[in-house]
């Protein structure tokens, strides 16, 4: 097949769409497909994928790029990349990622996205996301980078909390900082690791200085690749505080595969994603966060130097999340789609 994928955010962009979209375009190309992906994300050099990327084309080479495609993948709908599927019939699959909202801000493209999604294969990437689609879909649940996100023989896991994403009041780093507080006030010094930046990461130092627990709570900045591996090694539980509904929380599954427990918020997708072996706590009440964390912290200090990484139930967990599994499922469904376009063509 040529398969023409969009994603709006690409790289050197950093974030979950991205890493799906480079994971899945990779997965394609493997499998022997040809694979172009469009994006509106501008280059900072050579592309080093093995296949080919747009960036910000012209629309005289999007409307190319869907003509000599035989299957359209978005990740998540972007109308702006859409509208040559109205001059040209071809089959159209949007995995979903996020919300669509009813209300509010983005309202009004919301409901012009909807109605064109009728034309649409659906994907969502958790029940949650699936069930406020409303509309028929697929879930298929997003992938993270196997190659890369692992155990590290000889890395000591000697550290105890960490939280990674952009530092933005939705992310809810300050909800473990209150937890933190909580359990000091009960005898439990536990340290915490803070891996990202953003605009909030000022005003959470000095909650954290407020707090008493400046001693206690590291800011890293940002890490990537290897580095970022290397420092979910050295822990032993990750916790995914968001507040809003998160839709789905690659970095429960990342953190996962280097051993760390996952302690997530009852949050859109999030427990999906923690999957069996992820401890859930109240959105938002850093109380409950603080009473889960006291046995998973108790407990994880006689784990082994693997973390849960062996465990059985989250190698049948990963296993589901693999690149090359979650490529071959939607290769299916493409393939499903342009046989029913054929289909449909025919009967005409």
């Amino acid at each position: 097949m040529n398969i023409l994928m969009c994603s709006v955010p690409f790289r050197p962009s950093v974030g979950g769409i991205e890493t799906v979209s480079a994971l899945l375009g990779q997965g394609f190309h493997d499998a022997g497909h040809r694979v172009t992906l469009v994006t509106q994300t501008p280059g900072d050099g050579v592309d080093s994928e093995p296949y080919c990327v747009l960036r910000r084309p012209s629309r005289s080479a999007l409307f190319r790029a869907v003509r000599d495609s035989d299957v359209v993948l978005h990740n998540n709908i972007s109308l702006r990349l859409a509208w040559p599927l109205l001059l040209m019939h071809r089959p159209w699959v949007v995995a979903h990622h996020t919300w669509l909202p009813r209300q509010g801000e983005g309202a009004s493209a919301a409901r012009w996205k909807r109605w064109a999604l009728r034309a649409a294969h659906n994907v969502a990437v958790s029940d949650a996301v699936a069930a406020d689609l409303g509309l028929p879909c697929q879930v298929l649940p997003n992938p993270y980078d196997s190659g890369r996100f692992r155990c590290l023989p000889g890395v000591v896991r000697s550290r105890d909390l960490v939280c990674v994403g952009r530092l933005v009041s939705d992310k809810g780093v300050s909800v473990v900082l209150q937890a933190l507080a909580h359990l000091r006030d009960q005898g439990f010094h536990h340290r915490l690791s803070v891996i990202g930046s953003g605009p909030e990461r000022a005003a959470l130092q000095a909650l954290a200085r407020e707090l008493g627990l400046h001693a206690q709570v590291r800011f890293t900045g940002v890490l990537l690749g290897d580095d970022l591996v290397r420092e979910l090694n050295a822990h032993r539980v990750v916790v995914v505080p968001s507040v809003w509904e998160e839709p789905f929380g690659l970095v429960a599954l990342e953190a996962q595969a280097c051993g760390c427990i996952p302690v997530v918020a009852a949050s859109g997708g999030l427990p999906q994603a923690a999957g069996p072996a992820g401890v859930v706590f109240a959105k938002g009440d850093a109380l409950s966060l603080a009473a889960r964390l006291v046995p998973v912290l108790r407990d994880s200090r006689n784990a082994p130097a693997t973390g849960i990484a062996d465990d059985p139930r989250v190698q049948r967990h990963l296993l589901r999340h693999q690149p090359g599994t979650v490529a071959a499922a939607y290769l299916q469904l493409l393939q499903h789609a342009q046989r029913t376009a054929s289909t449909l063509a025919r009967a005409a």
